[in-house]
C-alpha cells in the first residue's frame, strides 16, 4: 500500500514563508468537511520555520528546518484522542476530525513536535492535514510543495520498503529521532541544526605584512587523537563541523611549509570562531 511521505531538505530552505503562507491561503476562510476546519487568521503556524544561528561574526551560518504534523505511524496524539477524533488513513495522512475532537485540548499537549494548535473560537485542535482534500481530488502534491521556489519539501507516495530505500540512499532521519513516534515526515541535511563547529582563519606576517595563508593544513585533535583535517580556503579560513555542544577542549595545529606552525585550543560549547591563528609567531 502507498502512503504519503514528506521529504524536507533544511539545506534548500530560506525562510521564504512560501509553504507557510499557501497553507494559510488554503485554510483561512475555507472549510473542508472531514478533514479541516477553517483556520484563524492570526496565531497558527501550521507549517512552523525553525531558525538555528551558529558561530560568531565572521563565520557565521543560518540554518532553517520547516516543522508540521509528522502524521507519526504511532501518533501521541492518536493516544491522547477519545471518541475517534484521530484516525490515520490508509495513505497514512493523520486527520484530526472537526467535529469529533470538539474540546479536547489534551489532543495539542500530545504533541511532542508542537505541531498541533488550539482554535478558541471552535474549540477544536488542528494541525497541517497534509492537505488531504486536495490530494483526493487528484493533486499530485499539497500546496507547500506546490509554493516552494528552492525544491525544499517534496511530498512522496510510496510504499513502507521503498521509503525505507530511500531513506538510507538519501540519508533522511526524523527530526527528534529520541521520540520514536515512526514519523512520516523525514529530513535532509540537518548537520548544521543539529552540530556544531569549530573554524578559524590562518594568517602570517609577508614583508611586514600581516595577510590570510590558503593552503594551510590544519588538524583538529581531541584528547591527543586526530579526529579531521582540512585545508584553509583563499581567504585563509577552516572549519571542522559535525561536532556535539559541549563536547570539550580541541587542539589545533596549523602547518604551512613556507611558515613555522602554530596552534591553538578551542572549547567547544556551541559553535566557535577561534580567530586569527597567525603562522610563525
Amino acid at each position: 500500500m502507498s502512503k504519503w511521505n514528506m521529504i524536507v531538505d533544511a539545506a534548500k530552505c530560506e525562510n521564504c514563508g512560501n509553504c507557510y503562507l499557501s497553507t494559510v491561503d488554503e485554510y483561512t476562510g475555507n472549510d473542508h468537511p472531514g478533514v479541516a476546519a477553517e483556520m484563524p487568521l492570526h496565531g497558527h503556524r501550521w507549517i512552523e520555520i525553525l531558525k538555528r544561528e551558529r558561530g560568531q561574526a565572521p563565520m557565521v551560518d543560518v540554518t532553517y528546518a520547516p516543522v508540521m504534523c509528522n502524521h507519526c505511524d504511532d501518533a501521541p496524539c492518536m493516544e491522547a484522542a477519545e471518541n475517534g477524533a484521530i484516525a490515520k488513513r490508509a495513505d497514512g495522512i493523520v486527520i484530526i476530525d472537526p467535529v469529533k475532537s470538539k474540546g479536547q485540548r489534551q489532543i495539542v499537549d500530545a504533541c511532542p513536535y508542537g505541531a498541533v494548535y488550539w482554535n478558541e473560537e471552535k474549540e477544536i485542535p488542528q494541525a497541517w492535514p497534509f492537505d488531504a482534500h486536495l490530494l483526493d481530488q487528484g493533486w499530485k502534491h499539497p500546496r507547500c510543495v506546490q509554493s516552494c521556489p528552492t525544491g525544499a519539501l517534496r511530498a512522496v507516495k510510496v510504499d513502507d520498503a521503498e521509503m525505507a530505500r530511500i531513506r538510507r540512499e538519501e540519508g533522511l532521519e526524523d527530526f527528534r529521532p529520541d521520540l520514536d513516534t515512526r514519523p512520516r515526515v523525514h529530513y535532509k541535511n540537518l548537520g548544521k541544526y543539529r552540530y556544531e563547529f569549530i573554524g578559524g582563519t590562518v594568517a602570517a606576517a609577508r614583508d611586514g605584512i600581516e595577510d590570510c595563508v590558503e593552503g594551510a593544513e590544519v588538524v583538529l585533535k581531541y584528547a591527543g587523537d586526530e579526529l579531521a583535517r582540512t585545508a584553509t580556503d583563499n581567504y585563509g579560513d577552516f572549519r571542522f563541523d559535525g561536532l556535539r555542544a559541549g563536547s570539550g577542549v580541541y587542539a589545533i595545529e596549523v602547518s604551512h611549509p613556507d611558515f613555522p606552525g602554530a596552534s591553538a585550543q578551542a572549547e567547544l560549547g556551541g559553535s566557535t570562531y577561534v580567530g586569527t591563528i597567525a603562522l610563525g609567531s
